[in-house]
């Protein structure tokens, strides 16, 4: 409550020691007001990544410990097959994307689903803290892989005949 008080005594006896103090107490000017200055065009936030590629190259290892991680951190509501048929989701009332359908991700980037997944959305928390960077790119392509209706496990050579 004080606080208050000192701010508003602190103006207005800068208002009534300045040369045109008072001054929104006479007659306005008849010089029309200064226009407002252009503002300045929004920048990125300081953490938004550029649109990169995916930097990591996917392993039967890699995608076994993204398949995992999946498990135990988004297959509760998106579903084992990633079409976001559960129980959970009914009983919290979400519409969730089906991942299992081609159509659902690709019109978004590597560098979009990552983002999705680190900063979270809406009740869905994000990983950020909690898993290594090479992970989460991991799980990028897992969840990636859920549309094609496998994981996402780089082609072996075939041997020779």
């Amino acid at each position: 409550m004080l606080k208050p008080m000192l701010i508003v005594s602190a103006m207005v006896a800068f208002g009534l020691s300045s040369p045109g103090g008072l001054r929104f107490l006479q007659e306005p000017a008849t010089t029309p007001a200064p226009a407002p200055a252009a503002m300045p065009a929004p920048t990125p936030a300081p953490n938004a990544m550029p649109n990169v590629k995916n930097p990591v190259k996917p392993t039967p290892e890699s995608q076994a410990r993204a398949k995992k991680q999946y498990g135990y951190d988004c297959q509760m509501c998106h579903g084992d097959k990633g079409d976001g048929k559960t129980d959970l989701a009914k009983d919290m009332g979400l519409t969730m994307s089906d991942l299992s359908n081609p159509a659902t991700l690709a019109s978004q980037t590597d560098q979009q689903i990552y983002e999705l997944i680190v900063k979270g959305k809406g009740k869905m928390p994000g990983e950020e803290g909690r898993a290594k960077t090479e992970e989460l790119w991991n799980l990028v392509i897992y969840v990636r892989s859920l549309s094609k209706g496998g994981a996402a496990a780089p082609e072996t050579a075939k041997p020779s005949e």
